[in-house]
């Protein structure tokens, strides 16, 4: 059974990779930078090159593939990898492939919450292509994680504290949003790739803490034993730079406006109680373990 991994070299399909080879599972990782794969090579992967919004080498990369996941976004994207591009035009041109090729079973990355009406946009796009797939005829499983602790808790929070002293903020920082590990995220990736039968056609994935961008900063600082500075850029100034800079960079500005929404635009909540239960062999990291691994990563003996 070959594989095909879409979007090999992120954090979510390079995780994945890695553990289809653990298995020794025959593995196709595709990556617009066939270059930046080379530990992906070493593993034993066949690296190809491929490209979401070239739909010629979509159908090269699906030939021969009896599985396929699609673990790449393009929610910062601008230009040639817009959004609406990738995340939209790029996933329907994907399936298609994937159904010519005679794939057998498409798994999805989708988003927890995602519908017609959600207030983002790229959340949008997601539920859209979750519909696109299952009318497709594809035997699918969609994925739909909470907010990667990689960019959400580390890059857009903690990453600052450590570099520079100082957390930056969007908005007053009280919203209580779950978090997951991509590495946790894999587990099921891998799953839903390799078990029969597949476990359903759903599986919302979460981490164990609901916590607020407060909350991570706070652990940062207590953790790493620096003094606990949080800059909070106010929505408004939040939302007018969106504006500026929507026309250069519409992924930034995307990102700009979800950060800034109300608290109560939508839930990022989620009891991941039911998740334990329906995959106990399946292990997932606290926000406080994953700090603790980003604070050791940084060159510091982490605290308590």
């Amino acid at each position: 059974m070959k594989i095909l991994v879409v979007g090999a070299t992120g954090v979510l399909g390079r995780s994945v990779v890695r553990r289809l080879r653990a298995q020794a599972c025959d593995v196709r990782a595709m990556t617009r930078t066939p270059e930046s794969a080379a530990d992906l090579a070493a593993l034993g992967a066949e690296v190809v090159a491929g490209d979401l919004v070239d739909s010629a080498s979509l159908a090269r990369a699906c030939a021969g593939a009896d599985r396929v996941l699609a673990a790449a976004h393009g929610l910062l994207g601008r230009g040639r990898y817009s959004s609406e591009r990738v995340d939209a035009a790029g996933h329907r041109a994907l399936i298609d492939a994937a159904k010519a090729a005679g794939v057998q079973r498409f798994v999805y990355t989708s988003g927890l919450g995602v519908s017609a009406d959600h207030p983002v946009d790229f959340f949008r796009t997601k539920f859209a292509i979750e519909q696109v797939l299952k009318a497709s005829g594809l035997p699918h499983v969609i994925l739909r994680p909470t907010a990667f602790m990689e960019q959400h808790v580390h890059e857009f929070n903690g990453k600052g504290l450590l570099e520079k002293g100082r957390a930056q903020l969007i908005g007053a920082g009280t919203k209580r949003r779950n978090f997951v590990a991509a590495d946790d995220v894999a587990q099921f990736a891998v799953l839903a790739l390799t078990a029969e039968p597949a476990p359903g056609s759903a599986i919302d994935i979460c981490g164990p803490d609901n916590l607020s961008n407060n909350e991570v900063a706070a652990l940062y600082a207590r953790l790493s034993g620096k003094a606990l500075r949080v800059s909070h850029l106010p929505v408004t100034v939040a939302r007018a730079l969106s504006v500026l800079a929507a026309p250069l960079h519409p992924g930034v500005a995307r990102l700009m406006r979800m950060l800034s929404l109300p608290d109560d635009a939508f839930n990022e909540t989620i009891d991941c109680a039911p998740l334990r239960r329906a995959y106990p062999a399946l292990s997932l990291t606290t926000v406080e373990a994953f700090v603790r691994a980003r604070i050791a990563a940084a060159g510091i003996a982490a605290r308590g």
